[in-house]
């Protein structure tokens, strides 16, 4: 009986001013598609910073008016939550995404985007996206956890 053996793993690189001197590593299993606007998995050494539910509301509980503007404001939030911990958005390693619409999310991509790609960069943590039946809070429409790790 022969035994089968899982994927092997690559070390992807990482965007520009990230590699071995931030702690962070792209994990991609071999003969997997690379994944778009999001990483497989991720290996980090460093201090590690967790947010919680963030959504896009601004310093005044005001809600931001539509998807778009909510997911800005709340990528936003996070990363002044980033640098009030020391990190900066090439820190993260995940972000799990709760939308009460996933079709308003795949209707928006294109959008989501650019958003993502003003505030955060060309960095892409591992992502999770999961829709639920509603947020605490009744007119958000997107709620993010974070986590990054900061370097020693």
């Amino acid at each position: 009986m022969s035994t089968q053996k899982g994927p092997t793993l690559a070390v992807l690189p990482v965007a520009k001013g990230e590699g071995p001197a931030s702690g962070l590593q792209i994990l991609q299993p071999s003969g997997w598609p690379v994944p778009k606007g999001y990483a497989n998995g991720m290996a980090a050494d460093g201090r590690l910073i967790v947010t919680g539910g963030v959504i896009g509301w601004d310093a005044s509980n005001v809600l931001a008016d539509g998807f778009i503007a909510q997911v800005r404001q709340t990528l936003e939030n996070i990363l002044a939550i980033l640098a009030e911990g020391g990190a900066k958005p090439e820190h993260l390693v995940r972000l799990t995404w709760y939308v009460v619409d996933i079709e308003e999310y795949l209707a928006n991509l294109k959008a989501l985007g650019k958003v993502y790609r003003e505030i955060f960069g060309a960095h892409y943590p591992a992502m999770a996206l999961v829709q639920v039946v509603r947020l605490v809070e009744k007119a958000a429409r997107v709620e993010i956890e974070a986590t990054a790790v900061v370097p020693r």
